[in-house]
């Protein structure tokens, strides 16, 4: 959901001002953090899930998605949008087939380097097809474009970069630092893995920490599954000088004192998964990585893409607790290829993604 609000908010500063609205599903997370950490109104369009789902669950599913389609023809002819925006969550479904019957120009955005299933489907009913980075177009099988390439007429690919929030390019990394506590001049690991996680990686640093915390500190944001515990119960087993430089939260809010952004702003490298936003967030942060993919979606190829041009490691999930600790301490030694790492992030931003693409809905939203 951030690409869609950092691409809202440049649109609501737009000249012309638009009026920008969310639409998600009634049980997700979206509409409580989208109130948290935006203006914008919020409508709920019923959505679910039709793959690998048994025979009732996919009855009870299509009849759902049936009824969000109708709920998303109610809504758009109540709110009469000019163009409509989709990430390719499962709301993006009925609301997209909706917007098709009803001829809105749409937009359907792939942040990742494989599509989905949904993004499949959209994309062939959509009036263009936005991407991260170029590595995606062959698995759409279209032709990519830049935004002033764009032409109207076919189904096309414009390749816009990952929206991202203006936090991240903007936070000081000594009033960072200080905001988390830490008042010397040591390496500091920033270790993530989402809002609910990612076990093998916090095992990892749990059973790392005696090795890692004198050389270093750690932002270790573990996410809200219960790993919170374990690990606070490792580091009691530290010295307490050691300890204290071992900073643990659960979840870092983008409304809170202590943010994500401020916590990208600190570190000097990072551990996490290879989710769509390592693509955007990363290079916006100039933050060198070493990335564990989820071994079970498609998020090898998004670490490949860093790797290749020398801007991140990758470990696999499997062999995450054998080499996590040593690769973390040869990195953090090696201030040469540190620093060419996070001078080769750097290298891949596009920090005028959320502009681009607020641009090309405007341009669809004209016809042109």
């Amino acid at each position: 959901m951030y690409p869609s609000l950092a691409v809202a908010a440049a649109l609501v500063n737009a000249p012309n001002n638009p009026r920008v609205a969310y639409v998600g599903s009634p049980d997700g997370m979206e509409g409580d953090l989208v109130r948290r950490e935006s203006t914008l109104p919020f409508y709920a369009v019923d959505a679910a899930a039709v793959r690998g789902r048994g025979p009732r669950a996919l009855v009870t599913n299509v009849l759902r998605l049936c009824r969000g389609v109708t709920q998303a023809i109610a809504l758009i002819r109540r709110e009469r949008p000019v163009a409509i925006f989709g990430t390719g969550g499962y709301v993006c479904v009925p609301l997209f087939v909706a917007a098709w019957l009803l001829r809105v120009p749409r937009a359907i955005y792939l942040p990742d380097v494989v599509p989905g299933l949904a993004v499949r489907v959209l994309a062939r009913i959509s009036t263009v097809v936005v991407t991260t980075i170029v590595d995606a177009a062959p698995y759409l099988h279209l032709a990519a474009h830049t935004l002033a390439e764009y032409q109207p007429g076919r189904r096309r690919l414009v390749v816009a970069g990952y929206p991202v929030r203006a936090a991240l390019s903007t936070t000081n990394r000594i009033t960072a630092r200080a905001l988390f506590g830490i008042a010397d001049e040591s390496p500091v690991l920033l270790v993530y893995g989402g809002s609910r996680g990612a076990r093998s990686i916090n095992v990892a640093v749990r059973d790392a920490l005696a090795a890692l915390l004198p050389q270093m500190h750690i932002i270790h944001v573990c996410g809200r599954e219960g790993d919170e515990s374990i690990l606070r119960a490792a580091a009691l087993h530290c010295s307490a000088a050691d300890a204290s430089r071992y900073h643990l939260y659960p979840y870092l809010a983008a409304d809170g004192p202590l943010t994500m952004s401020a916590a990208f702003a600190a570190a000097d490298v990072t551990i996490c998964r290879s989710g769509a936003s390592v693509l955007g967030e990363l290079p916006i942060a100039g933050l060198p990585a070493i990335l564990v993919p989820y071994p079970y979606v498609h998020q090898d190829e998004n670490a490949d893409y860093l790797v290749r041009h020398g801007a991140a490691i990758k470990i696999a999930d499997a062999l995450v607790a054998r080499d996590l600790a040593g690769a973390i301490l040869t990195l953090v030694g090696d201030h040469a290829t540190l620093a060419r790492m996070r001078t080769q992030m750097c290298a891949l931003a596009q920090p005028e993604a959320a502009q681009t693409i607020a641009s090309l809905l405007q341009t669809i939203a004209r016809g042109a």
